[in-house]
């Protein structure tokens, strides 16, 4: 018999910016070092091996001047419509969770929906969801550099 579910959460947004754009934002070290990061952070370092199986990781600063460092390995690669990838941070790597994006054409940009999955409890979950929100503040601040974004 399966256990309780794992929470999650499912984020939509719309950038001004096409499909191609918004997916190499997400996977190109140098776009990806543009905006991974929360409110005020600092994107130090980026790797990407954009392939099933291959892996990315990402390092930035907050304010505070602690450092985090996420990593995962690719699951599915359809540019620039799907990417799913493994999720854990460098100081809880057995709280592994799965980050699903969806990239959309939608009038002139991208409707992205980003469904982060099997939390290891709540606070997991409000803590992803409001470093997500704050991330993707700055990669529609990225998208606008390049074509103009709005929020949706």
């Amino acid at each position: 018999m399966p256990g309780p579910a794992k929470p999650s959460l499912t984020i939509k947004r719309h950038f001004l910016a096409p499909p191609s754009l918004v997916f190499a934002a997400w996977t190109e070290p140098r776009h990806m070092m543009a905006w991974w990061a929360t409110k005020d952070a600092v994107t130090l370092f980026a790797e990407s091996d954009l392939r099933i199986g291959g892996r990315y990781r990402v390092v930035f600063r907050t304010p505070d001047g602690e450092s985090h460092d996420v990593s995962g390995v690719y699951r599915e690669v359809e540019p620039p419509e799907k990417l799913i990838m493994s999720w854990a941070w460098a100081t809880t790597p057995e709280r592994e969770s799965q980050v699903t994006l969806l990239f959309r054409p939608d009038g002139a940009g991208t409707s992205l929906t980003l469904k982060h999955e099997f939390f290891f409890d709540e606070e997991a979950r409000d803590n992803h969801n409001r470093g997500w929100t704050e991330a993707l503040d700055n990669l529609e601040r990225f998208a606008a550099g390049h074509a103009g974004s709005k929020r949706s």
